[in-house]
């Protein structure tokens, strides 16, 4: 049987960008299992969200996400987990620390920023990055402790927006020499992209890119198409905050309707027989009537042939 991390990788190989959702909990993960979805993202603001009601300032901590990651495993039942570890949460050693504990997550892979700690939303202003050579040591640290789980490592860089695109080119040079899986630009454009694969030829074949399809870059429709990100090397496009805004936005339409009217009768939502069948009811049932015991002949009953 693969391993997560076989498994991601499988999808970094392939020809075409592979989509990625981001889940936040056991019941959007038990709903990407049934869309199809190959592999799925998890999402460090979304955690900080979730998990601590605040946003993405670099409060939440690898524990925490890790955590999170094991409650999606088994909903997902086996489609590979990317999640993000922000910097590491601390120097080299603490990203290799970390490497471990989202293996052990069941976690397939992750991605790493080069961010001064505390980090921010790569859509924030105020960024800051660790220079090169300490950014690379935290990839190289981190691919290192991969080595015996078989976990994928995508190196990020947030540089774009602070030193500008050949710091960037530099920074992934530098990451792919680390031995990073793949590249992560934030906040890249086609042309960023494009320069970033032609940099990263391995023996005549670039090094697998991800794109960040997020709203808080502002609308998706003006986005580049899969095919455009496919023609620079993206193998991977994660969605990481889509289902948790859309989530957000039905329980704020639902708790109104209740609060304002006594009911929410009005407002679109899942069935509940529709939830428990998701969650896997009919199987359970099933399950519990094979276990189940015939009751006790009372006392004074005959068995008759």
């Amino acid at each position: 049987m693969s391993t997560p991390g076989e498994r991601l990788r499988a999808l970094l190989d392939g020809p075409d960008p592979v989509r990625l959702p981001g889940v936040f909990d056991a019941v959007s993960a038990a709903i990407a299992a049934q869309a199809g979805a190959r592999a799925v993202s998890l999402s460090g603001a979304a955690v900080s969200a979730v998990e601590l009601g605040l946003p993405d300032l670099g409060v939440v901590h690898g524990t925490d996400s890790a955590a999170r990651a094991r409650t999606l495993r088994e909903p997902l039942g086996g489609i590979p987990i990317l999640a993000d570890a922000d910097t590491g949460y601390g120097n080299a050693l603490q990203a290799a620390h970390t490497v471990r504990r989202y293996a052990d997550a069941g976690v397939a892979g992750l991605h790493l920023e080069d961010q001064v700690a505390p980090k921010r939303c790569g859509h924030l202003g105020g960024k800051e990055v660790v220079d090169a050579d300490e950014a690379a040591a935290r990839v190289r640290a981190a691919a290192d402790a991969a080595v015996a789980s078989g976990l994928v490592i995508v190196a990020r860089t947030d540089a774009l927006s602070v030193l500008g695109r050949d710091a960037v080119v530099e920074r992934c040079r530098a990451f792919a020499e680390a031995g990073a899986d793949a590249v992560f630009v934030e906040g890249a454009g086609l042309a960023d992209l494009a320069a970033v694969q032609d940099a990263l030829g391995r023996d005549g074949r670039p090094l697998p890119q991800l794109y960040n399809r997020s709203e808080a870059a502002g609308p998706l429709e003006h986005g580049p198409r899969d095919a455009e990100l496919a023609a620079v090397g993206v193998r991977v496009v994660i969605h990481p905050v889509s289902a948790l805004l859309a989530a957000a936005d039905a329980v704020r339409r639902v708790v109104t309707a209740i609060v304002a009217g006594g009911h929410a009768a009005g407002v679109p939502r899942m069935t509940w027989p529709d939830l428990t069948d998701l969650l896997g009811l009919p199987a359970l049932l099933h399950d519990e009537q094979s276990y189940a015991v015939a009751p006790a002949r009372g006392a004074g009953e005959e068995e008759y042939a």
